[in-house]
């Protein structure tokens, strides 16, 4: 898996001048292949798309040359790039009459438009792995799933250092390059480097410090403002791949990563990962991963997803390729799954985000929070992220009774839910509901309902709960003192802003 045999760069920005004026982009590929074709390469199909290409347009040439990886002719492949340049720097190699792509390339949409590149092995731009057990243990993959949920997660404000650990082809590095000063990128395949330096180049976006080591080894005592990792959190019997296995036993990769994080992480930084972790018996997932949140850290830990031992092995079977392999084969491997899980007592993985702020009031008072949430969600996300632990300063910051002369408005887009029998006078109970951010619903009884609905801004809680109290001929003093809790969760899931 040597990188001597990855192109160069010096020709990358005249590469990309030829693929955006082919439209060979994220937008120009919906437009050119159509939505179903454009939606199976995802599922890494590739069948529509190439009925689609079956022209001799410029961005017809690149799409089969450089996404479904198929050799074009030469003199069609001499009309959408600058062929001899390409070549000589490895993009592409001559065969005979033929030309045929070295590295994947993905058109990638930038959050604000741009026009990016992904640059990765052949074979893994479309779908992910795809089963890609006959490749070397150091393939690069290109976008997938996992890939564009951690970029949509994270926080987008401007910084002046990031890291991204792990990089792969370096899609978190491209993001962060977008809004941090200097971007750092690491991984323990030298290859993966060479990728993230490609990509970085051809998306037109200022080079990394591209560094070489596990976990954070290679930064020292290093801090940044932010640091992503998409790492390879897979928890298996060894280290078959890199891309997704880490080597260490159960969720120890993930484990020692989030600790870490912590003595280099900058104030007020955010450290954000994805990540897998054991559901073992007798134990709370909840205090399992709470249990690694470094000291002076907040943390909102969300879980998105639970299979048990078998689903999980067969998913990651599957990834391999190993199913299609000698099935005596598949059924040693997949025994070595199970009895990985057996002997440390696993009987489920759960998958999910994990968010660290690093914070003086955290040194003292942390808050963790770590909650499941299977349900969809708005991305990007990132701005959903920040302001939840802005929500988490505010009532650390606030006791019941500063909540009560606090000010509220309800959040844009919450709408109210009334459930019961048709025809019945009063509703079972209200649901308030979020259509931005998280998408979050809660129950709440008349108070609550009543409490949300008149918050504009204009009253302090404690002034509402009183005229409430008078409607309802409930006690004022009593209601004041059981509704700050209720108050402080509709805070803190987002229903309610306070007025700053």
């Amino acid at each position: 898996m040597s990188t001597t045999s990855l192109p160069a760069s010096e020709s990358a920005a005249r590469l990309r001048e030829a693929l955006t004026a082919a439209a060979f982009t994220a937008d120009g590929l919906l437009e050119r292949l159509g939505a179903p074709a454009y939606a199976a390469l995802a599922r890494s199909e590739t069948v529509p798309a190439l009925r689609a290409t079956r022209g001799d347009s410029p961005l017809d040439t690149l799409v089969r040359l450089f996404l479904l990886q198929r050799p074009v002719p030469a003199a069609a492949a001499a009309a959408a790039l600058p062929l001899e340049e390409c070549a000589a720097d490895g993009w592409v190699v001559h065969e005979g009459d033929l030309v045929r792509a070295t590295v994947d390339v993905r058109p990638y949409g930038g959050p604000e438009g741009q026009d990016w590149f992904i640059v990765s092995d052949l074979g893994c731009a479309v779908g992910g792995a795809g089963g890609i057990g006959s490749h070397e243990e150091g393939v690069v993959l290109g976008v997938g799933g996992a890939s564009t949920t951690l970029a949509g997660i994270t926080v987008r404000k401007p910084v002046t250092s990031a890291l991204d650990l792990g990089t792969g082809s370096g899609i978190q590095a491209l993001h962060a390059a977008s809004h941090a000063g200097r971007v750092t990128a690491t991984d323990v395949n030298p290859r993966a480097l060479e990728f993230t330096r490609l990509t970085l180049a051809l998306s037109g976006a200022a080079p990394a410090d591209l560094r070489e080591g596990s976990l954070f080894a290679p930064v020292g005592a290093e801090t940044f403002d932010l640091i992503v990792s998409n790492p390879p959190f897979v928890i298996s019997p060894g280290a078959r791949l890199t891309y997704r296995d880490g080597g260490m036993g159960g969720d120890d990769l993930c484990r020692t990563l989030v600790q870490q994080a912590g003595e280099h992480l900058a104030e007020d930084g955010y450290a954000q990962f994805l990540a897998n972790w054991q559901h073992v018996e007798g134990e709370e997932w909840q205090d399992r991963v709470r249990s690694w949140v470094p000291a002076g850290c907040d943390a909102w830990i969300v879980q998105r997803e639970v299979q048990d031992v078998t689903q999980y092995a067969e998913l990651w079977l599957r990834d391999s390729g190993d199913h299609r392999t000698d099935p005596d084969l598949y059924a040693e491997r997949y025994e070595a799954w199970l009895d990985e899980f057996e002997a440390r007592s696993t009987r489920a993985v759960g998958f999910g985000w994990i968010t660290l702020r690093k914070s003086a009031a955290a040194a003292v008072n942390p808050s963790i929070v770590a909650e499941e949430w299977p349900h969809a969600v708005e991305q990007p996300l990132g701005s959903a992220v920040e302001a939840h632990f802005a929500r988490q300063d505010y009532l650390r910051e606030h006791d019941d009774a500063a909540l009560l002369s606090a000010h509220f408005t309800l959040a844009e887009e919450v709408v109210q839910e009334q459930v019961g029998l048709p025809g019945a006078e009063d509703p079972e109970h209200v649901v308030l509901r979020q259509h931005r951010g998280m998408r979050r619903a809660t129950k709440v009884d008349a108070v609550g309902a009543g409490f949300a609905g008149v918050c504009d801004g204009s009253l302090p809680a404690g002034r509402i709960l009183d005229a409430i109290a008078q409607l309802m001929a409930e006690d004022p003093v009593l209601l004041r003192d059981r509704t700050p809790q209720a108050i402080r969760l509709l805070v803190e899931e987002g229903f309610l802003e306070p007025v700053r």
